[in-house]
């Protein structure tokens, strides 16, 4: 009985497997690095650094501090390889529909999209 009662405190204590998806990425001109990672239950990503000309250009759509701020937001699983929440777009200060999608153990292809999913763009960022 011990034994097992064991087994099943350590299974509770246990962490939750960290997402495919944590880690550092760098967006495709290397001007901006964001840090993934839990936030409650869904997934978010930080700047943790940024270039001064993406500083600059944050500043002038509103977004005084880059660095720190959450431009992943509020990601949950989607489907395979997925994940949908939102983008903030710091040079517009403007927050869009997104998702995150696994290409490989190194690569994410990230995609904003304007209301109702017209007008996509998306990025490929590396793990850095």
């Amino acid at each position: 009985m011990i034994p097992v009662m064991m087994a099943l405190a350590m299974a509770v204590g246990s962490p939750a497997p960290a997402s495919p998806v944590e880690g550092t990425w760098h967006n495709p001109k290397n001007s901006v690095a964001v840090k993934t990672g839990a936030c409650g239950d869904r997934l978010c990503g930080w700047v943790v650094r940024a270039s001064d000309e993406a500083q600059a250009d944050a500043r002038d759509g509103g977004t005084p501090k880059l660095i720190g701020t959450a431009l992943l937001r509020e990601y949950r699983p989607s489907g395979r390889r997925k994940w949908s929440g939102q983008i903030f777009v710091p040079d517009m200060g403007r927050t869009f529909g997104s998702t995150l999608t696994l290409v490989d153990a190194n690569t994410i292809d990230v995609k904003g999209c304007l209301i109702g999913g017209f007008l996509c763009k998306t990025q490929t960022w590396h793990r850095g």
